[in-house]
C-alpha cells in the first residue's frame, strides 16, 4: 500500500454546510512508538492491519488496538501511536459546527477512543469510498460528495444505541401516561429513561413523546376521516381543545387547517 495524503482548504460556502473535510490518506506505520501530538480538528484513523496501543489524553493512557479498529481523535487532545506490529491505516481529518451535534447524538464520543467491529466490512467499504471521493480530482468540485462520504463513515462507525429504548418509547407515546409511567412500562427508572433518550436522540422523553404524537396526528388528519376529537384521543389527549392548541402552537396550523391544506399553511 503506497503512502499518500491529500489536504483540503474548504471554501466559505463549504464551511456553511456544517461539516467539512480537511484531509485524507493512507499510510503504513512501522513497529515502535510514533511522535505524540495534538490535532486542531477531529480525525478518524481506520486500522486495517496490525496491533498495538493508542496513547491518549493528558494522562497518556494506553488503549489496546487490534485491527480492524477505528481510532477516534479529538481536537486538542494529545495522542500517539504505539504499534507492536506494522500498522496499515487510512485516515481522514474533518471539522465544522456539525461536530457538536454529532457529539450530542453520540456519534462522536470522546470517552471511547478505540472501537472494534464484529463485522468491519461496512466500515471498510464506507472508508474506501471516502478515500476514493476525496482523492478524485484532488478534491476539486466534489466537496459535497466528500461530506456525504464522511457522514457515511461516521454513521457506520459510530457505536449503536445502547438499546432500542427510543423506539420502544415511541411505540408507547400515544398512550395517555406520564413520563414516570413510561419509564415504569419500560422497566427503567426515570433517570435511566432520560439518559437513554438523551444518548440516542439528543432530546428528552417529553419531546420524543410530543413529536411522536404530533406526527401520528398528522397522519390521521391526512389519511383518515376521523373527527379531531377522536384523533386527539387516539394520540393520548382527553381534552381536544388542549390538543388543538398544542397542535397549532407546534405545527403552525390548526388540526382542521392541516387537514384542509396539508403541511403548508395557506398564503
Amino acid at each position: 500500500m503506497p503512502n499518500w495524503s491529500i489536504y483540503f482548504t474548504p471554501s466559505q460556502s463549504e464551511r456553511q454546510l456544517g461539516l467539512f473535510g480537511l484531509g485524507a490518506g493512507e499510510q503504513e506505520n512501522p513497529k515502535g512508538p510514533a511522535p505524540e501530538r495534538a490535532l486542531g480538528c477531529h480525525a478518524l484513523v481506520w486500522i486495517r492491519e496490525g496491533r498495538g496501543h493508542l496513547l491518549h489524553g493528558p494522562d497518556r493512557q494506553l488503549h489496546p488496538v487490534e485491527a480492524p479498529a477505528m481510532l477516534w481523535l479529538y481536537p486538542g487532545v494529545l495522542h500517539g501511536y504505539r504499534p507492536a506490529t506494522r500498522w496499515r491505516q487510512a485516515w481522514t481529518l474533518f471539522s465544522g459546527p456539525a461536530t457538536d451535534a454529532l457529539t450530542t447524538l453520540g456519534h462522536l464520543d470522546p470517552t471511547r477512543q478505540v472501537r472494534r467491529f464484529a463485522d468491519p466490512r461496512p466500515v471498510d467499504k464506507a472508508f474506501t469510498r471516502l478515500l476514493r471521493v476525496a482523492r478524485a480530482q484532488n478534491g476539486v468540485r466534489n466537496g459535497v460528495q466528500t461530506i456525504a462520504a464522511l457522514y457515511d463513515v461516521i454513521a457506520e462507525a459510530a457505536p449503536p444505541p445502547d438499546d432500542d429504548i427510543a423506539a420502544r418509547l415511541a411505540r408507547l407515546a400515544c398512550e395517555p401516561l406520564s413520563i414516570r409511567d413510561y419509564a415504569t412500562e419500560l422497566g427503567l427508572t426515570l433517570r435511566e429513561l432520560r439518559d437513554a433518550i438523551k444518548r440516542t436522540t439528543g432530546s428528552t422523553p417529553q419531546e420524543l413523546v410530543l413529536t411522536t404524537r404530533l406526527n401520528t396526528a398528522k397522519a390521521l388528519l391526512a389519511e383518515e376521516d376521523l373527527p379531531v376529537t377522536a384523533i386527539a384521543r387516539e394520540v393520548g389527549y382527553d381534552d381536544p381543545a388542549y390538543f388543538s392548541r398544542l397542535f397549532t402552537a407546534r405545527v403552525g396550523q390548526s388540526p382542521r387547517a392541516f387537514r384542509r391544506f396539508g403541511s403548508m399553511p395557506p398564503e
